[in-house]
């Protein structure tokens, strides 16, 4: 569409990090040779990602988003080469502070897109981007069970292809255009910027930091007109019940994603017999992102018919979920799991 091409380049792609080692993370840290358990390695990373969120916000805000995308890449690509090589508890629990420094990130990249596009493609631009997304997680799924069940590949292995899809996605980062504005702290284009075209692609390290120099934020005039935005915006009941459903779910979302393949393991170990957690997950986000990309295209009024879609779907993630922890049978755990993704991936997709 329209919008997808106004996006530059380099966004279309960049998001698309293939990482086939994902759906085989915790038989690999729960294996040798790094013999880890479960709850020594996760909480560091939820605990650092909630530590990091607001910081995140402003910091984004603050450096026009592409230095915190930047950082973004670099933070995946420590904790892949951690991953790959270090060794003991403290290194693998230091990697998952980098992997929550990389997911807390996150917030770059979205609010990046929508300084670059008109207010009027939010909605058809999150779905684009979101499905690029889930595309990229799923041909890194499918890649990942492909080579191990068909090739036979080593787990190190699919982590080494990991690290050198997120290297590649570092790598076309620096080729996104540099905003001239952000939301809170540049409302107004520095005069650095303003001798550039309206965006400037090829941005080298003085450049960025000659124009943060030249900024002259009143950064306690920023704080209070967030604060005035927080109390405008959760006045509205509509934007306090779907932020309420956000946190929970999204709370809720990275406890199942984080302890289903652990799940999974204890239902029908791996060492056992063949396990297909990479089909699983590519199925789960390739359907997520059907459903993603069409709901980008629904002309409803979500006003009207948003919390009742709140409720119904949000009745059926909890179902799927029950149901994956009751039914100790694998290929029941396969089907809830894929159901609860695609559920929860149109939901999110719609609140934003």
């Amino acid at each position: 569409g329209a919008c997808w091409r106004r996006l530059p380049r380099p966004i279309r792609g960049q998001r698309a990090a293939v990482r086939p080692s994902e759906p085989f993370l915790t038989r690999y840290l729960l294996g040798p040779p790094k013999n880890l358990s479960e709850t020594q390695i996760y909480p560091v990373w939820t605990y650092s990602y909630l530590a990091l969120l607001f910081p995140v916000f402003l910091a984004t805000d603050y450096l026009r988003y592409k230095p915190v995308v930047l950082l973004q890449g670099l933070s995946l690509i420590i904790t892949w080469f951690m991953l790959l090589y270090a060794q003991g508890l403290w290194a693998v629990q230091f990697l998952e502070f980098f992997y929550g420094m990389g997911t807390a990130t996150d917030i770059a990249y979205y609010s990046y897109i929508y300084s670059v596009v008109d207010v009027n493609l939010y909605q058809q631009v999150t779905s684009y981007c979101r499905s690029a997304t889930l595309v990229g997680y799923t041909v890194g799924s499918v890649s990942g069970q492909v080579l191990v069940s068909v090739a036979g590949w080593s787990l190190f292995s699919l982590n080494v292809i990991s690290l050198t899809s997120i290297s590649v996605a570092f790598g076309t980062a620096w080729f996104l255009p540099m905003p001239q504005k952000s939301f809170f702290f540049h409302h107004v284009s520095s005069q650095v910027f303003l001798k550039q075209d309206k965006f400037c692609t090829n941005i080298s390290l003085p450049f960025l930091l000659q124009s943060l120099q030249e900024q002259k934020v009143d950064i306690v005039k920023v704080l209070k007109d967030l604060w005035q935005d927080f109390l405008q915006c959760y006045s509205s009941r509509t934007m306090l019940c779907w932020s309420v459903w956000w946190a929970l779910s999204t709370c809720g979302y990275f406890q199942v994603i984080n302890y289903a393949q652990g799940l999974w393991e204890m239902v029908l170990p791996s060492h056992s017999t063949e396990i297909y957690n990479g089909a699983v997950e590519a199925a789960s986000t390739l359907l997520g992102a059907v459903a993603v990309f069409v709901v980008g295209h629904i002309k409803t009024s979500w006003a009207m018919w948003g919390e009742v879609a709140l409720a119904l779907f949000s009745f059926l993630i909890a179902a799927a979920v029950y149901i994956m922890d009751t039914v100790r049978n694998i290929w029941v755990c396969y089907a809830s799991y894929v159901v609860f993704r695609i559920i929860y991936m149109l939901l999110i997709t719609i609140a934003t």
